[in-house]
């Protein structure tokens, strides 16, 4: 049975979309069955995978208002062993739609149920916010990982974000765990990098990942040509980053690698 893992932080630009596409393509590439759902509106992990995303008629919105089951909302891409639900902007709509809905925190959890059996891991792209669509992933998930970006504000709103997650397990999930902290935009030669580095791993220890994403040109420019970095290139230091990554992520969960 799969693994599913939410990718969540409320801030925006912390490398949560990055981050989703880049572990799922690497762990792809490790032979692992992968699906990508991308539950952010703005839709950056299905263009960040090369699809068009005015061409897409169905994906997330239709697996949350349960007008198309799962299998019926699953697109192929171009990486190995990668599936993905697709998102379009039409998203943003559904915490309005849901809000007088039965168990709406559900709604992802009831639609994905049976993708468990055919997949290694399904990884949640959650939107940068703490409404309706990242708590409807947070209950469906088996785990989450929080990217921390290494940067002056990196720690305000952790607080919040674990705090919701204690509150997703006590009401909605109580399986819910921490995969990591992952630590994202690292700058070795900034001292401020190294700092934030510092207090997190004091603060968190344990729960923070080994694995360090470096700041890396080519790991921007990979989204504008709909490719992941391990497709775009794979000698980069962004590529190693994730792979160590999955690997890591391959390790913590007993698999063998």
């Amino acid at each position: 049975m799969g693994k599913i893992i939410a990718i969540a932080n409320q801030k925006g630009g912390v490398g949560k979309t990055t981050t989703t596409v880049n572990l799922a393509a690497s762990l792809g590439v490790l032979e692992k069955k992968v699906l990508l759902i991308d539950a952010d509106p703005q839709a950056n992990a299905t263009s960040g995978l090369g699809i068009n995303v005015e061409e897409i008629e169905i994906g997330t919105y239709q697996l949350l208002e349960h007008t198309k089951n799962a299998k019926e909302t699953i697109i192929a891409t171009d990486s190995p062993n990668l599936d993905l639900i697709p998102s379009h902007i039409d998203l943003v709509a559904i915490e309005i739609e849901l809000v007088d809905k039965n168990e709406r925190e559900y709604m992802m959890k009831k639609a994905i149920l049976d993708l468990k059996d055919d997949y290694d891991y399904i990884l949640i792209d959650c939107a940068p916010s703490l409404g309706l669509l990242t708590l409807n992933a947070l209950t469906a998930a088996d785990s989450v990982i929080i990217p921390i970006q290494c940067e002056y504000f990196a720690l305000e709103g952790l607080g919040k974000l674990l705090n919701t997650i204690k509150s997703v397990q006590k009401i909605h999930n109580p399986d819910l765990d921490i995969e990591g902290l992952l630590l994202t935009m690292f700058d070795s030669r900034l001292r401020l990098s190294n700092q934030v580095v510092e207090e997190v791993r004091k603060h968190f220890s344990d729960m923070v990942f080994d694995t360090i994403i470096q700041r890396n040109v080519r790991l921007s420019e990979a989204p504008s040509y709909g490719e992941s970095i391990i497709k775009y290139d794979a000698s980069s230091k962004g590529a190693t980053n994730y792979l160590n990554l999955a690997n890591e992520l391959l390790k913590k969960n007993k698999e063998t690698v």
